[in-house]
């Protein structure tokens, strides 16, 4: 023992004088080696130490299960706004953080999202402190305008103002994601052939696989148009972001457009539903089909009639106007001619024998004095002009747009269900009377005209049954049930994999470092003697042994005989890794017994 210690000591010796002797070319590898010695040590300790292989593997498992929990809890984060600008994206994630919400980004950092129970409460309440302000400015520029600025700029802020809040107003509508309105405004002149009218373009830009109907888009012509002074609509287009024209042009002699074949579907689906409605509670659900066909006009017309009726008899006419003249001359006529003094007195009648007065007696005589009309009516003149109004009728009539010209419906019902003697459900035919009530029925429904020429027909058929009928949706594959189910199993995921974890990795490691120690300790005299627990071992073998049981004393035996071939085996793997630690052992052994 004390020539192996002063050999080691030797050794020592020289390997600590070696350095010196290599000068300054042999320092940096001496250190590589010292550091290198230094962290075999540190390593050797820790191999050594069991304690710090639990700490470690129970805080890796303690980390893997925080993290599987944070990803169980983790909530569902859904697009708060997308498409900001830098100014609206910076306020928006300054309010956040003041709430102290998460969010996160996506779709290349065009997207903003936040967790999804919190989307509807966030939007009202940005909305409410008027985030986001969007890229549009409205008429707000006119609040900031300077002292003294001129007409022009004037002018061309209301412009982009006026844009921007028509922007706004398009941007509200669901399919449009972002939209730009350039607007032509007009320019009046006091010579007619100078006026310039209003047009204005509009540019879409719509969400991804959403489109847009022509009523839509009638709606935002007119919506601009009637935003904007002396706009017609025909002066407005509508592009989308695929350089599509949107704007149908007027006056291109098709008036029928998409609103009108909506209107179309919308009135047979109507007739339709009327028809259904008062046959399902006899017939059932699933035991009636209706088609309805609507032919409707779409012309525009006026008509105006003016009629002159026959003259209506006297009494009953209504009497306009009336005129009566009356003249007449007595027995002393006045005097006519020149006025003078021949004229105031008419000369005298000579007497003659042919205007002597006639006997009496004579009959000529007294037949032409009966006949004579008297002295005072001889000259009476009477006029009477009576004017009647004439009996004329006008009357202008605007037929209606979309008036119904004619109707057909088909309807098909299915044969009644009944039970047969023998207790089987068999289907059996409607009768005449049957079928000519539901056709009644649905003359009374559809408002049947036979003057507009409407047709129906009912039928009774038996329906086909198909194989894949629908049934009610059970409960375990109902949205609800399945979200809840989806929950669930992430938990139980993350319980698997904690028992994975403690079966797999901490159970195998506190059975090896609490049942079996291995803790070799250096005693005088050149032995090793084993850890704690094998002394137990030992003294329980010596008890066991003194009791007489030898079939439990010998596997004690093998056992420290294994554990000691297993320290000699540790000691010269050290030894050979390190020779300067086990000299210096070997040296303190020797000063002990000295």
């Amino acid at each position: 023992m004390s020539e192996t210690g002063a050999t080691a000591g030797r050794q020592t010796s020289t390997n600590q004088a070696a350095p010196r002797s290599g000068g300054k070319a042999n320092g940096s590898t001496e250190r590589d080696a010292a550091s290198d010695s230094a962290f075999g040590r540190t390593l050797k300790q820790l191999r050594g130490n069991p304690l710090v292989a639990l700490l470690i593997a129970g805080a890796a498992s303690i980390a893997i299960v925080a993290a599987l929990f944070m990803w169980a809890s983790s909530p569902e984060y859904r697009v708060l706004y997308s498409n900001l600008s830098e100014s609206d994206g910076g306020g928006i994630i300054n309010e956040l953080d003041a709430r102290g919400i998460p969010y996160q980004f996506s779709e290349g950092g065009q997207a903003l999202m936040v967790p999804s129970d919190q989307v509807h409460t966030l939007r009202l309440q940005l909305a409410e402190q008027g985030l986001p302000r969007g890229g549009n400015l409205g008429l707000e520029l006119m609040d900031s305008q300077a002292f003294g600025i001129s007409q022009f700029a004037e002018q061309i802020n209301y412009q982009r103002g006026l844009e921007g809040e028509l922007a706004r107003s398009i941007e509200s509508l669901g399919p449009v994601e972002g939209v730009r309105v350039h607007l032509s405004m007009a320019k009046p002149s006091v010579f007619i052939r100078d006026r310039e009218p209003a047009k204005a373009s509009v540019v879409l830009t719509l969400l991804p696989g959403r489109v847009l109907g022509e009523g839509q888009v009638s709606a935002i012509v007119h919506m601009v148009s009637g935003s904007v002074p002396d706009l017609a609509a025909e002066d407005v287009t509508v592009v989308n972001q695929d350089g599509r024209l949107l704007s149908a042009e007027t006056g291109s002699g098709n008036d029928l457009d998409g609103s009108q074949l909506e209107y179309i579907v919308e009135v047979e689906r109507s007739y339709q539903q009327r028809i259904e409605h008062i046959l399902t509670p006899i017939l059932g659900r699933d035991n009636v089909r209706a088609q309805v066909a609507a032919q409707i006009d779409f012309s525009r017309r006026e008509e105006t009639s003016e009629r002159y009726g026959p003259n209506q008899p006297p009494n009953e006419a209504a009497v306009r106007s009336r005129q009566l003249s009356l003249a007449f001359d007595g027995e002393d006529p006045l005097a006519t001619g020149i006025p003078g003094a021949l004229s105031n007195t008419p000369p005298g009648t000579l007497p003659s024998p042919i205007n002597e007065p006639a006997e009496e007696g004579d009959p000529e005589v007294d037949d032409q004095q009966e006949d004579a009309p008297p002295e005072a009516l001889r000259n009476l003149r009477q006029d009477d002009v009576i004017n009647y109004e004439v009996d004329r009728s006008i009357e202008h009539v605007q037929h209606r747009l979309g008036q119904i010209e004619r109707l057909s419906a088909a309807v098909v019902v299915n044969y009644r269900s009944e039970m047969n003697d023998e207790g089987e459900w068999v289907d059996v035919a409607l009768t005449d009377e049957e079928v000519a009530q539901i056709e009644r029925l649905v003359r009374q429904a559809m408002g049947f005209s036979q003057l507009r020429g409407d047709e129906v027909e009912v039928v009774n058929s038996p329906f086909a049954r198909s194989v894949d009928e629908t049934t009610d949706v059970v409960w375990w594959q109902q949205p609800n049930t399945l979200s809840i189910a989806a929950t669930v199993g992430r938990y139980l995921l993350v319980a698997l994999a904690i028992l994975l974890l403690y079966l797999l990795i901490l159970r195998p490691l506190i059975k090896r470092y609490t049942q079996s120690p291995v803790m070799a300790t250096a005693v005088p005299g050149g032995t090793l003697a084993a850890s704690v627990g094998d002394e137990e071992d030992g003294e329980e073998g010596e008890e066991s042994s003194d009791e007489g049981d030898e079939a439990y004393a010998k596997p004690k035996r093998r056992r420290k005989t294994s554990l000691y071939e297993h320290n000699l085996n540790d000691l010269r793997e050290m030894a050979q890794e390190d020779p300067r630690m086990v000299a210096m052992i070997i040296r303190s052994w020797m000063n002990a017994n000295e």
